[in-house]
């Protein structure tokens, strides 16, 4: 079995500059710059036959590349006490067709549709027995976070092996995006 989920790489700037920001927080695991991702669909565990028929039917993807740039951050839960901070994405819209069209081939592969409501963004650090002080500082200083405009041009399938520092993901095949929609 393995664990995959589809997700969106940034360039190199945009990667530095989430995966620092996610070091300021006392108590927060941080997302490492290697690692920086926005996850378009979590699949979860498959076979040997599933993951080949997701690689295959993935190639099939249409669309032309995004433009998106980092707006604000948040966290996770959106009430209560928080154990996940992320930036924004701006425009999200361009994000959520493709995720569409993913879900559709995913579909087409046998893969139940994901039942979680989706909110295009990149993890930035994960929280255990942060201050609560110095998460609502950090959010509130980076409330107007903004990143210049970046290109994104492919998809990516991605295995994520847990282990107990943290997930480590693996691209197991990249799509390019085209424009020949």
């Amino acid at each position: 079995m393995i664990r995959l989920f589809i997700g969106l790489r940034p360039d190199k700037n945009i990667r530095r500059l989430l995966s620092s920001l996610g070091t300021s927080i006392p108590g927060s695991r941080p997302v490492p710059e290697e690692q920086v991702h926005l996850t378009l669909r979590f699949i979860g565990e498959v076979d040997g036959n599933l993951f080949h028929d997701i690689k295959e039917s993935l190639s099939k993807l249409q669309t032309s590349p995004i433009t998106l740039a980092i707006r604000g951050t948040g966290h996770f839960p959106p009430r209560g006490n928080p154990r996940v901070i992320w930036a924004g994405v701006d425009p999200a819209g361009d994000i959520i067709i493709l995720r569409k069209k993913v879900n559709y081939l995913l579909n087409l592969c046998g893969v139940a549709p994901e039942q979680r409501k989706f909110h295009p963004h990149f993890t930035l650090a994960r929280l255990k027995n942060s201050p609560i002080k110095r998460v609502a500082g950090f959010l509130a200083a980076n409330a107007l976070l903004q990143s210049p405009p970046c290109t994104i041009d492919r998809v990516s399938l991605f295995s994520s092996n847990l282990t107990p520092k943290g997930a480590l993901h693996k691209e197991e095949a990249s799509y390019l995006l085209n424009s020949d929609e």
